[in-house]
């Protein structure tokens, strides 16, 4: 009875997890932070939304920390936990539980939930009918989860709002309906064969992988080697068995329950995704025995060469460095967030030079004001010459959410900068932009180029 229960324990958590990563996926482009996405990757309005804060396009240096952060982060959970995500959180795999396990099985009864290696009569006129109805059913989940991705690159509000003009949209329902066809083919059609021959993932598990790999693992010590490596082939009954004493009674069930039609008692193959409906399947079978399964959810390790279980090594310790060291650079990159864009330009005309020995370089400024709050925005010049280069052709100005701005202003100095007869002089000078009402936020600050001319061109 112990065992039973461990049995739907982990059935139970397993269906858990498929239903909190679903929720997380409906529901994380619902929430907002201050009015922003939690996360949005918009190429409408050139924006990444991250944690309610918001980087445009010429902010997007925080991109390749986010992929390394992914990656990263795939390769520890493979190293720990083998394909902990294909069998617990991956769309695959909850796609395919929801049309397999619950439509054509619970719903319309066409095939045995222990037995998915089985596929239904279609000579039968009644289960071709349940295959129609459960392609239009899954049709119309396919459908919602086409828009759910579509969420994360167009926030809920506006993609309602193109709903309701779609022939104004048709690039948004192209992408819909296109999804929508490829998750019907893939999750009816193609099935487990996606994980096995088309995702990448599988090729890389194995250079990932090592003996501390929690994965599901079959006991030979005491089950028996079920495989001739001589003869190449499978043993497949009782009385075939090599030794009395093992304890597999050959009955497949984790063969059949297998969804990627492997026989785990092989050992560790790549189109295992680490379901552990093998593990179910042999603890159920041998604790009517009243045995331990021979299917575990553990490591080469700690099964075959009894070393243990060991979840802290090097590799480990080495992916979480990795991972604290991206979050911290996350966060560095994040706090350096400005609140405004202002791209600083020079005109076509070097300098100008007027009487008293004034220079004047001419200079374009946008300005584009990211919040949602309008702001006032002032312009000055600080650093070494502050006192020396005096801004002109500027007043402050206005500037509501979203919108840009083109400025021409001029840097005028009539005071000797340089001394230099054989060229003009570059001089970097300091500008500081920033919002009358919130100085201290919204601020940017970025470098001029102003030309001072050679000593025989100034006009004395």
């Amino acid at each position: 009875m112990k065992e039973k229960i461990e049995t739907m324990s982990y059935r139970i958590k397993r269906y858990w997890a498929y239903a909190l990563a679903s929720i997380v996926a409906v529901g994380l482009p619902f929430i907002q932070i201050g009015g922003n996405q939690v996360f949005l990757l918009s190429f409408d309005k050139k924006q990444l939304h991250l944690m309610g804060v918001v980087f445009d396009m010429q902010e997007l240096y925080m991109m390749p920390f986010l992929l390394m952060l992914l990656f990263l982060g795939i390769f520890a959970v493979t190293a720990i936990g083998g394909r902990a995500w294909c069998g617990w959180a991956c769309p695959q795999t909850i796609f395919r539980v929801i049309y397999r396990d619950f439509i054509e099985t619970k719903l319309l009864g066409m095939r045995r939930i222990k037995n998915k290696q089985k596929d239904p009569d279609y000579s039968k006129s009644e289960n071709k009918i349940k295959k129609v109805v459960a392609i239009l059913i899954w049709s119309f989940l396919a459908l919602l989860a086409a828009s759910d991705f579509m969420w994360f690159f167009i926030p809920p509000a506006d993609f309602f709002a193109y709903m309701s003009d779609p022939m104004e949209h048709t690039t948004m329902i192209g992408f819909i309906v296109g999804i929508s066809l490829f998750l019907v083919y893939d999750v009816v059609f193609l099935q487990e064969n996606f994980c096995v021959y088309v995702c990448p993932y599988s090729r890389v598990q194995s250079v990932l992988y090592d003996n501390d790999t929690i994965q599901a693992i079959y006991n030979p010590t005491r089950g028996g080697e079920i495989y001739d490596a001589k003869k190449q082939k499978t043993v497949f009954k009782v009385k075939d068995l090599t030794n009395p004493s093992d304890e597999c009674t050959a009955c497949e069930s984790c063969v059949t329950v297998c969804p990627t039609h492997i026989d785990i008692r092989k050992g560790t193959q790549l189109e295992c995704i680490n379901c552990l409906e093998c593990v179910d399947a042999c603890t159920s079978v041998m604790g009517k025995l009243g045995k331990e399964s021979l299917v575990q959810w553990s490591s080469t390790n700690d099964v075959i060469y009894k070393k243990g279980l060991k979840l802290i090594r090097t590799k480990t310790i080495m992916y979480t460095v990795a991972l604290i060291v991206i979050v911290g650079m996350l966060f560095v990159m994040g706090g350096k967030k400005e609140y405004m864009l202002l791209n600083v330009n020079k005109t076509t005309e070097l300098y100008k030079t007027q009487e008293g020995g004034v220079v004047t370089n001419s200079f374009v400024l946008l300005f584009q004001n990211t919040q949602k709050e309008t702001y006032t925005y002032q312009l000055e010049v600080i650093g070494a010459y502050k006192d020396k280069i005096t801004l002109k052709r500027f007043e402050p100005f206005k500037l509501s959410k979203g919108k840009l701005a083109k400025k021409v202003i001029q840097l005028h100095t009539d005071q000797p900068l340089v001394n230099d007869a054989r060229h003009d002089t570059p001089i970097t000078v300091t500008l500081k932009a920033y919002a009358i009402e919130d100085p201290t936020r919204v601020i940017v600050i970025r470098d001029a180029v102003f030309i001072y001319p050679r000593s025989d061109m100034l006009k004395k």
